[in-house]
């Protein structure tokens, strides 16, 4: 099987990057404080609980390449040296940045690492942010660490936590739809990005747990459930196929064909940001649109 259609990902806010390294370690820029997050679905979080009091850079932030294979720059160590505040996914997803935070030691920078706040380890299916409780648990945890760092501003970032529970209405509504309307409706994923959504929306992922887990890590999935996944297609014992729109292999894609010919609803959702201006809840509420409208033509 040829490889998976990996992108090397560039740092596509460098010039912000390297605006945003402009003091000592620990120091924020005209008591405003530097935040550094691995990925910009995290970015986008942190940047909306912090307000005008933080500046935010998001390291990947390319929707048209795999997160998994980022390799970090110069310009992006210099932006972890420089930080009061990074936030990491954590377990496997974005080693690069813990290898570059230890490289560039700081005692007054604080780190927060998803994966530890949820008892996650490399090997667990790291994509986080599809679950929507774990999304408001980062969020309390974002806002706690910001109280500590600018505890003269606790106030107001209590209150922006208040306005992102707001903004994240319409999410948590479209996700209660979905689920009433839909209740375990069988669906299939060509990985597990797609699992904690689908766990939320209370569908019945039916997909071969090793075929997501292979396709998710690079690797080939097994033959016998590459042919249990085509079955599932070919008698149409799915009501939608959910693809990573950032991943592509010719296993995956000829599954979507299949998809298409059976008359399959498709649906392509991301890892990260898209567009990368979006904020993470309008990225998300755009995808839940885009699978309920599918769900509905069957």
């Amino acid at each position: 099987m040829v490889p998976p259609l990996r992108f090397v990902a560039l740092a596509a806010l460098a010039g912000l990057v390297l605006a945003a390294c402009g003091t000592p370690a620990g120091g924020s820029v005209n008591g405003t404080l530097q935040v550094i997050a691995g990925e910009n679905f995290w970015g986008s979080i942190a940047a909306q609980l912090g307000g005008s009091h933080v500046s935010v850079t998001s390291i990947v932030t390319n929707p048209n390449s795999d997160p998994h294979d980022y390799e970090s720059s110069a310009t992006d160590a210099r932006a972890f040296a420089t930080a009061d505040y990074v936030v990491l996914n954590g377990a496997g997803y974005d080693d690069w940045g813990q290898k570059l935070l230890s490289a560039n030691p700081s005692p007054s920078r604080k780190v927060f690492t998803v994966a530890k706040l949820l008892n996650k380890k490399p090997g667990d299916n790291e994509h986080f942010w599809y679950n929507p409780d774990w999304v408001e648990k980062v969020a309390d945890r974002i806002t706690a660490d910001y109280q500590a760092l600018d505890a003269a501003d606790a106030g107001y970032f209590s209150q922006q936590r208040a306005a992102f529970s707001t903004a994240l209405k319409p999410y948590h509504d479209a996700i209660a739809r979905i689920r009433s309307a839909h209740n375990s409706a069988p669906v299939g994923a060509t990985e597990s990005i797609f699992v904690y959504m689908g766990q939320a929306l209370g569908l019945t992922l039916v997909s071969p747990p090793e075929f997501m887990q292979a396709v998710s890590e690079g690797n080939d999935p097994p033959a016998q459930t590459v042919a249990q996944f085509q079955d599932q297609i070919s008698h149409r014992k799915i009501k939608v196929l959910v693809y990573n729109t950032q991943t592509s292999t010719p296993v995956t894609e000829n599954l979507k064909q299949m998809a298409a010919r059976n008359n399959i609803p498709i649906v392509g959702i991301s890892e990260t940001v898209e567009p990368s201006t979006s904020s993470f809840q309008d990225w998300q509420i755009k995808q839940l649109a885009g699978l309920e409208a599918a769900l509905s033509r069957q």
